[in-house]
């Protein structure tokens, strides 16, 4: 017994011993697993929210939390027990405790397997980061492809929070927001991708809907507006994120409808057919989506189409089929889809070819999804800009169409018709204009129509035109015959014409016209440019009483004939360029409508008009005043025309001619008392100030002018055209000399300013920075006496602070452009600065003037001889590093001496998109590179300069290597 009971004692022993290991063991085992239970169930509650947590995962959460508790209490047990080893009966409660921790950790490990499906089916309750779209490639360096890099540079600046696209439909926002969102870069900036596509039935509620299904929010709590922008708020409260908003027609508030105020590192991109949707949804920046260029287009096409493109029977045929799509990516892609079916078939190609010249009239494969788009933008429109939409079509395709010209016949034809209603009849005419003008910003901001590189004009794009000829054509009361620039020798048949409303043969060879043209409805007649037409038959006009728009101008023709007097519609006539013209039949006063008269360049007097004393608007040349009169006597009255508002004179008269004439001419224009607008050209100072001092109209705030003081050929330069804005108060002084208090009281209301040749001053400053604070446009061409433009001694004020273009040329003795140091808040606005041909110009930017130009945007220097930097580090010594924030075009031409743009590449180049260098040899080194000129898009220059050229980082000359344009060599001309 005594031996059993040994090996029995023994025996317990090792049992003893083994539980203890075992405890032990079962002790590291449950504190791991609880530490791992405790890291899922974190991870659970940090990725779960409220408004998404479903009662079995707060059941999980509960008994996680219990478990863990329980652990814990374990834990103190166990450490309780060993930590004392002299109580040794207390050896003998190890195997119960590790029991008790053995089955806990079975249990740990059950609700950890249990966490982690939990977890896995949390992860696809979850919104993935990015929702991946299907995206049209788009090819490297194409427009499409710098819109989406210039959004990424958007969303990586702090201070743009967002950001609207715009453009017409079909140019390819929607590409370039799938793009985005798909964009690598993206994914790295944002903890989430919100793409929500913003139908026209769109409502605050269904905006809602659409992101919290997005965000995988439980949707059978769906509240009212208020408590589901919260739930959104909260939910993206601790998330970057960027909403992207396609298709948006109309205002959204986005506070209204996610409390988006409340997250200052969201971004919102936004993508819209108008400009308007873009400011109202206070985008910080805009980026207009036009037609692509030529070769992008080419090169869309091709990737469409594929192999068949490179068949030398089928080229020559694709090249004309880009034509057609015009630079719209919505069209390439459908019509390039089309045609790819075709494969290397030229007959095919041909036919395709001829159906889509031909789309309005037959059905074509491909158009008809991009008609319904571009038909809903149509649609989308009011009566009346509708009607000033089609009006557009009946002239040549890419057109460019003089915008107060085409306001007047918008207004002749009533499609303005409540003008008269806005205001008292004392300038209805001008108020009308004013109306025409918001229609017409209207069409713009919405891409039907668009503003062409000439700022008085616009053009409709060659698929938006055709889109309106066939709704002309479905329309029962609008028929357009519309045949333009088609060498037409004779008029269409009577079938094409009789049920006309409007009929447009401009620029063709007619030479005739019918004896008779039954047309009633007629409302709008434009032969204009048909150089041969020489006579109109004596019954031409008999049956046109409807007609209010008739355009003859630059046609041969030497007379009206009596049948004109059944126009009694008409209220807009223009025989300008009619140089053969000399005749008026006396019955013209029957056109008791006519309200627009243009006979300049005509041989017409102002005797043969003088019966239509209630034109509203009349130009002529100076000449019509007394050519064929023999005596003072007999010139025309201006003052019988007692409703004239806009009176436009053009010079045509030899210097020699000028004060007998003018005189009388000045005598007659002081008496108007309805003028809003003024066109004139005074030979001296006392003729302005006659005016300035008499007229009734000088003091009226609305009154707008654009005078010239002095002779020159081609008085009405481009610095009188190119005003973006109709009511430019503009003056041009040439030939002057010194300063006249005449022209300090007409500054003061001038917006564009042209100097030429004068004499007398070193500086704009002495004519008086006071009298130049409302001036936007400046130019100052020749004249040996201007030192600099801006003198800054001596003065406090800031000066020129609403300048935004600044034009100097041919000026020979410019030194600089500042002298001394101007004021804080000189210069503030300014966006374009232009100098040429200034050969003693030697500084640009001196006394820290760059310092001043926040806003410049453009800055060319050309043909400066001296200038040897373009910013002088001497004068610049605490330059800031973003010292020319917005500039985007920098071009240099034959600058012999400049060595430097800046010295090195510490300056900031965060806007630069285009650099042009041309003749500027011992330019060796470049101020960018990759980091400080990210946005640069365009770099045009001689190869051999760019051979030359010396590099810090080789990669990044090889990273403008894509975007580099070399100049082709011109031709030596020996002489």
């Amino acid at each position: 017994m005594t031996d059993e009971a040994a090996t029995a004692a023994l025996f317990k022993v090792y049992e003893i011993i083994a539980h203890w290991i075992n405890l032990k063991g079962n002790y590291k085992r449950l504190r791991q697993e609880g530490k791992k239970l405790k890291a899922i169930r974190d991870a659970i509650e940090a990725e779960i929210t409220k408004d998404k947590i479903t009662p079995a995962t707060r059941e999980w959460i509960a008994k996680a939390k219990m478990i863990e508790s329980e652990v814990k209490d374990l834990k103190t047990k166990y450490k309780n027990e060993v930590g004392h080893p002299w109580r040794l009966v207390r050896i003998w409660a190890y195997p119960i405790l590790g029991l008790e921790m053995k089955e806990k950790y079975s249990q740990v490990h059950r609700l950890w397997e249990e966490g982690n499906l939990k977890r896995e089916e949390l992860d696809a309750e979850l919104p993935e980061p990015v929702r991946k779209r299907h995206a049209a490639k788009i090819e490297e360096n194409s427009s499409l492809h710098m819109a989406v890099q210039d959004l990424l540079s958007f969303l990586e600046d702090e201070q743009i929070r967002r950001v609207g696209v715009w453009g017409t439909v079909g140019t390819g926002k929607t590409t370039i927001m799938q793009n985005l969102n798909n964009h690598e870069q993206v994914a790295k900036m944002f903890d989430i991708v919100i793409w929500v596509t913003v139908s026209k039935e769109w409502n605050v509620e269904k905006l809602q809907e659409a992101i919290m299904r997005r965000l995988k929010l439980d949707m059978e709590c769906f509240g009212d507006i208020e408590e589901n922008a919260r739930r959104i708020s909260e939910e993206l409260k601790e998330k970057k994120y960027l909403l992207l908003l396609d298709e948006v027609q109309d205002f959204i508030d986005l506070n209204a409808v996610m409390e988006i105020h409340n997250n200052i590192d969201s971004r919102v991109v936004l993508a819209s057919r108008s400009r308007c949707v873009c400011y109202d949804m206070e985008a910080d920046e805009l980026i207009n989506l036009k037609r692509l260029s030529p070769a992008d287009a080419w090169n869309m096409f091709q990737e469409k189409v594929g192999h068949p493109i490179s068949s030398p029977l089928i080229k020559p045929i694709a090249e004309q089929v880009v034509k057609e799509c015009d630079g719209l990516p919505l069209l390439i892609d459908r019509i390039g889809r089309a045609f790819r079916k075709k494969g290397k078939d030229a007959s095919l190609w041909r036919d395709g070819l001829n159906r889509l010249r031909r789309w309005d009239r037959v059905k074509t494969e491909g158009m008809d999804e991009v008609l319904d788009f571009l038909k809903f933008c149509y649609d989308d429109l009011d009566g009346n800009k509708r009607d000033c939409f089609l009006y557009g079509a009946l002239y040549p395709e890419e057109c460019e169409i003089y915008i107060d010209y085409l306001l007047e016949c918008w207004n002749a034809e009533g499609f303005i018709h409540d003008a008269d209603e806005l205001v008292d009849d004392t300038n209805a005419f001008r108020d009308a204009r004013d109306k025409g003008h918001a229609i017409l910003d209207a069409l713009i901001d919405v891409s039907l129509l668009e503003r062409s590189d000439k700022k008085k004009c616009v053009k409709m794009n060659k698929v938006l035109r055709k889109m309106a000829l066939k709704i002309s054509s479905e329309s029962n009361g609008s028929k357009f015959l519309v045949k333009p620039c088609q060498g037409l020798q004779d008029f269409p048949d009577k079938k094409e014409w009789e049920d006309a409303s409007r009929i447009s043969l401009m620029d063709n060879q007619l030479c005739s016209l019918p004896e008779f043209l039954q047309c009633h409805h007629l409302s709008t007649l434009l032969l204009q440019r048909n150089n041969g037409l020489i006579a109109i038959p004596e019954f031409f006009f008999d049956s046109m009483r409807n007609l209010r728009v008739l355009d003859l101008h630059g046609t041969g023709i030497e007379s009206l004939p009596s049948s004109i007097s059944n126009l009694i519609s008409l209220k807009g006539m223009y025989l300008n360029s009619c140089t053969c013209l000399i005749q008026l039949p006396p019955n013209i006063r029957e056109l008791v409508q006519l309200e627009v008269l243009d006979i300049r360049g005509t041989k017409l007097n102002l005797l043969q008009i003088g019966s239509l004393k209630w034109l509203k608007c009349l130009r002529i040349s100076l000449s019509s005043f007394f050519r064929g009169i023999r005596t003072q006597r007999q010139f025309g009255s201006i003052s019988t025309f007692v409703s004239l508002e806009e009176f436009c004179v053009d010079d045509d008269l030899s210097e020699q001619y000028w004060d007998e004439v003018l005189k009388i001419v000045m005598e007659e224009v002081v008496t108007l008392k309805k003028l809003t607008s003024l066109r004139f050209c005074f030979p001296t100072v006392d003729f302005l100030k006659l005016f300035v001092q008499r007229s009734p109209v000088w003091k009226n705030s609305f009154f707008t002018f654009q005078f010239c003081v002095g002779h020159q050929d081609n008085t009405y330069s481009q610095i009188l055209e190119s005003s973006d804005y109709p009511s430019y108060n503009s003056l041009k002084l040439v030939n002057g000399e010194g300063m006249h208090p005449v022209i300090a009281e007409v500054l003061k209301v001038t917006h564009a300013f042209k100097l030429v040749n004068h004499k007398g001053v070193s500086n704009l400053s002495d004519f008086g920075t006071n009298n130049m604070e409302n001036m936007l446009v400046c130019s100052v061409e020749g004249g040996n006496e201007i030192r600099t433009i801006v003198c800054g001694d001596r003065m406090t004020n800031s000066v020129f602070k609403n300048l935004e273009v600044l034009h100097i040329n041919n000026v020979s003795r410019l030194r600089s452009v500042c002298q001394g140091r101007i004021p804080h808040g000189s210069l503030a606005q300014l966006i374009s600065l232009t100098l040429t041909k200034c050969p003693e110009l030697k500084k640009i930017f001196s006394d820290g003037m760059i310092q001043q130009l926040p806003e410049l945007q453009n800055l060319k220097v050309e043909e400066c001889h001296q200038i040897e930097e373009i910013i002088t580090e001497s004068e610049n010594l605490e330059l800031e590093a973003n010292a020319l924030p917005r500039l985007k075009s920098l071009i240099l031409i034959d600058l012999p001496k400049l060595r430097s743009i800046w010295v090195d590449d510490s300056l900031e180049w965060p806007s630069l998109q285009r650099v042009h260098i041309s003749e500027c040899h011992m330019l060796k080194r470049l101020p960018f590179n990759d980091v400080n000129a990210a946005k640069l898009r365009y770099v045009e220059g001689q190869q051999s300069w760019w051979e030359a050229l010396e590099w810090e980082d080789d990669a990044f000359r090889e990273s403008l290597q894509s975007i580099l344009h070399f100049q082709i060599a011109q031709p030596q001309v020996c002489m």
